[in-house]
């Protein structure tokens, strides 16, 4: 374990210890420690098993039971749909990056604003709601715009895969499919022609 990652082990009575402090803490103390950006790893005192995602899930949980909510019931129902699904890998994925970059953005703006007016939070948060405010509506454009390809993507790569499976297999029936001109007929034909030419 690297000396820049602090240890916080997890006993069987629940109580997390920080082995750097050498004091027992709470999940408001390993929340506070992911507001100061501090790196910090929590294992199970007796296994040694990694529990880190486990307590970030608990303070999630905390967060979203009392004050605002991030997430909405209708978000936590995909989310659960997600799960074991062929789409699992790729939702993941897809959301650590959209995180990635708009903590990316928010960086940038909060550098630009302490360039401008030092360390001042308000400004901060005055700037990046004048960016929000600003950007919004372009956004949502450039989202809405990206869905519709997407789905637009999505039917034709569906039409394609049905084709060629349509196609793979002409001599079985589809509802609603008619086969195309010498299809299946024609496949029929050739092979009889093949068995008299045998015969001959």
């Amino acid at each position: 374990m690297s000396d820049t990652v602090r240890l916080i082990k997890k006993y069987p009575n629940r109580r997390l210890y920080d082995t750097k402090t050498s004091t027992y803490i709470t999940l408001a103390d390993v929340k506070e420690l992911v507001l100061k950006q501090e790196s910090f790893h929590v294992v199970d005192a007796k296994s040694g098993d990694d529990l880190t995602r486990s307590i970030l899930l608990q303070i999630i949980l905390e967060e979203e039971a009392g004050g605002a909510p991030m997430f909405s019931s209708d978000v936590l129902t995909q989310f659960i749909r997600f799960y074991g699904s062929a789409m699992q890998g790729m939702v993941g994925s897809y959301m650590e990056s959209n995180i990635q970059l708009f903590n990316d953005l928010q960086k940038r703006l909060q550098d630009q604003s302490a360039s401008m007016y030092g360390n001042n939070p308000a400004a901060n948060q005055d700037m990046w709601r004048q960016f929000l405010s600003f950007q919004g509506p372009a956004m949502q454009n450039l989202v809405s715009t990206y869905m519709d390809q997407s789905r637009n993507m999505f039917s034709q790569m569906n039409e394609q895969l049905q084709n060629q499976t349509r196609n793979m297999f002409t001599g079985f029936p589809f509802p609603g499919f008619t086969p195309p001109a010498g299809g299946a007929d024609s496949a029929a034909a050739t092979t009889e022609d093949k068995k008299d030419g045998e015969k001959k």
